[in-house]
């Protein structure tokens, strides 16, 4: 039985308490951004709610992802240096749940899951990787640390909420609370069409459309894995509306890469899927049958001006017609790619090879070989428990959770050809923290009937 904070050690509380505001009011001292005091602030509230009710934090955190400003620090080896009120947030909190795990040890520092090794693995390589590049002077030391802690921060979120998600009711909760967030991101994104030209998310600095787009591919997975099963919302009126407002946003994106992992996202879909799988093929081909219709002209014009009939970048002895933007993903590509023959085994480290956006060809200028496995090897592994959780769960809502996961992850892998989505902050802490409850969806004995049967988390001893 855990224990609760009425019974933790009034005294551990107390020194806690007072070391944490001593360094509260150094930096309330140092600091003069108006904005940093004022999150730091709610980093403290929020970290003493996560003493009292991780599930409360937990959910103001979901809110911060999407809705919270950010604070530029400058811009270091061709990357900025962006620091978000949610980044401040997440950092307290994590804080608070180390202290509180600290002080109640039988809460356990990790709770074990399939994807626990392998996460420490890869932030032990990229971590060794960046010191390397650092020691090297291939890295700044500023930038280095800052970037890798910034990749840390989304796996924080991981844990704390694997540590924390004890039932399906809790799970429920968080990803409605996910939805909310959803519409509400949406809403800003179209009253805001104006200003940018293009959706872009809240308090983005002249707008990110393609963060956004990565976004909506994975929230619309959800939406629909709610909507064919018995999700987690049963207000079916909501979640169509909702998917409605999240199709005209990602098409006032135009954003190329979100169109790609939609596409990709909604045919997983109907593959893992098992109910209404002719509808959804129906409704597949109905949309390709009708798109030159029924799009808006300055979609069909984003698409079209991918290849340009005339103009001819050069690929080796190969003559492509593509634009700019296409074009500088192939050269960002060829870049890192001749710097990674130089050092294949562990790359150079975060930042190390400057921008490009393209995920996989980032990872592998920055982790090298070693790190590109891991990163597959992970993603392999999430599919590999996906569908043994699809063959063995009997509750729908559960079902329907796992299906929409795993089309977003697809649909978030292809969106990565053109950007650095798995290092997005907007897009990996929701995908993070859906990740967490999607493995903790075999613990869940309470729920009637999940059907537990005959799914092992590895490594488990409950």
């Amino acid at each position: 039985m855990r224990k609760n904070l009425g019974q933790i050690e009034p005294l551990g509380v107390g020194l806690f308490l007072i070391f944490f505001s001593f360094l509260f009011f150094i930096f309330l001292f140092v600091i003069k951004s108006p904005l940093i005091v004022f999150t730091l602030i709610c980093g403290v509230l929020i970290g003493l709610i996560t003493l009292v009710n991780v599930d409360l934090a937990l959910i103001i955190l979901i809110f911060s992802m999407m809705l919270s400003p950010e604070i530029p620090l400058g811009n270091l080896s061709e990357r900025a240096v962006v620091v978000r009120v949610d980044d401040l947030l997440l950092l307290t909190m994590f804080f608070f749940w180390l202290a509180k795990i600290a002080i109640n040890k039988e809460m356990g520092l990790l709770r074990k899951t399939p994807l626990n090794s392998l996460i420490i693995t890869y932030i032990i390589v990229y971590a060794i990787s960046t010191i390397w590049g650092i020691v090297g002077k291939k890295v700044s030391l500023f930038s280095g640390i800052f970037y890798l802690l910034k990749y840390i921060e989304y796996y924080m979120i991981y844990f704390m909420t694997a540590n924390s998600v004890h039932t399906h009711k809790q799970a429920k909760r968080l990803i409605i609370a996910m939805l909310v967030v959803c519409f509400i991101t949406c809403v800003y994104a179209n009253v805001t069409l104006a200003k940018y030209g293009r959706a872009t998310a809240p308090f983005e600095r002249g707008g990110e459309a393609n963060t956004l787009g990565g976004y909506l591919v994975l929230m619309f997975a959800l939406v629909l894995g709610s909507l064919i099963h018995k999700g987690v919302s049963r207000n079916k009126f909501f979640l169509g509306i909702l998917a409605a407002l999240i199709v005209f946003t990602l098409l006032n994106t135009l954003s190329r890469g979100s169109f790609l992992g939609f596409i990709m996202m909604f045919l997983v879909f109907i593959i893992f899927s098992k109910k209404k799988k002719l509808f959804l093929m129906g409704v597949l081909l109905i949309s390709l049958v009708a798109v030159p219709l029924i799009l808006p002209q300055k979609v069909i014009m984003r698409i079209q001006s991918t290849f340009i009939p005339g103009r001819e970048y050069e690929k080796g002895q190969t003559q492509l017609p593509i634009d700019d933007s296409a074009a500088a993903r192939l050269i960002g590509f060829q870049r890192v790619f001749e710097m990674w023959k130089k050092q294949p085994l562990l790359g150079y480290g975060a930042t190390g090879v400057g921008f490009t956006d393209m995920h996989y060809a980032l990872v592998l200028g920055e982790a090298g070989i070693v790190g590109f496995f891991l990163f597959i090897w992970t993603i392999f592994t999430i599919f590999k428990l996906g569908f043994k959780m699809l063959k063995q769960l009997t509750a729908d809502w559960g079902k329907g959770l796992v299906v929409g996961y795993l089309a977003g992850l697809a649909g978030l892998l292809t969106h990565s050809i053109s950007a650095n989505t798995f290092i997005i902050i907007r897009i990996m802490e929701p995908f993070w923290l859906l990740t967490a409850v999607v493995m903790m969806l075999p613990r869940f004995s309470e729920a009637p009937g999940l059907g537990l049967s005959g799914i092992v988390i590895s490594g488990e001893n409950e």
